[in-house]
């Protein structure tokens, strides 16, 4: 082989390697963004399947069965600062069967002069008792727009299910506690005023 051979086999050797390390680290960096928009909605569905980090389930229908054991449910209310509520369960707490379907209502009062916007998110504890608190309706996750000084029912339906009893962790267990916190959403911004002579007011 010639001299000018080998030395242009030794430029492309190099050429190659520097294409295969630029597609392998495209590849990386594609996988690492798709993975960064999936990572929130799989912890979701995670929390919501396991209940992880005392995440509640949602059920459609009561359980086909009731249990003697009795269970305290507490109800616990917060609202982050920037949002003018009150918001409180109308019971601090009640003692139900497990299996037996109950509705419990928390109120909310805008205390502002002005309608705004909150949203709710929840959680109980212990942690462990999240797979095993089933809502039938709730308001969480969902706005809620408050009208100047009006106040304004939240139901919650739920029970816990007798599944629970079968777990010999929770066999010590007598009361589990539904916290709400609710946080201020930003409405947007409506267009500026249009001023008499046809333009903007700013």
């Amino acid at each position: 082989m010639s001299t000018g051979s080998t030395h242009s086999a030794y430029r492309a050797a190099p050429r190659s390697r520097d294409i295969v390390v630029a597609t392998a680290c495209g590849v990386f960096v594609t996988v690492m963004v798709g993975a960064a928009y999936a990572a929130v909605p799989l912890y979701d569905w995670f929390c919501r399947t396991t209940g992880f980090g005392g995440t509640t389930q949602v059920s459609t229908a009561g359980p086909s069965q009731v249990l003697g054991r009795m269970i305290t449910v507490r109800f616990d209310a917060n609202v982050a600062p920037g949002l003018p509520w009150r918001f409180v369960p109308e019971k601090n707490s009640v003692d139900v069967r497990i299996g037996e379907v109950l509705t419990v209502n928390y109120l909310v009062t805008n205390l502002a002069a002005r309608d705004t916007v909150g949203q709710a998110s929840y959680n109980v504890t212990p942690p462990t008792t999240g797979a095993y608190f089933q809502k039938i309706n709730c308001f969480c996750f969902t706005e809620q727009k408050i009208a100047a000084s009006e106040t304004r029912e939240m139901p919650v339906v739920f029970y816990v299910d007798p599944a629970l009893a079968q777990d010999a962790e929770q066999n010590g267990l007598n009361t589990i506690t539904l916290s709400y916190s609710y946080f201020p959403v930003r409405q947007p911004e409506p267009l500026a005023a249009t001023t008499q002579g046809g333009g903007r007011a700013y």
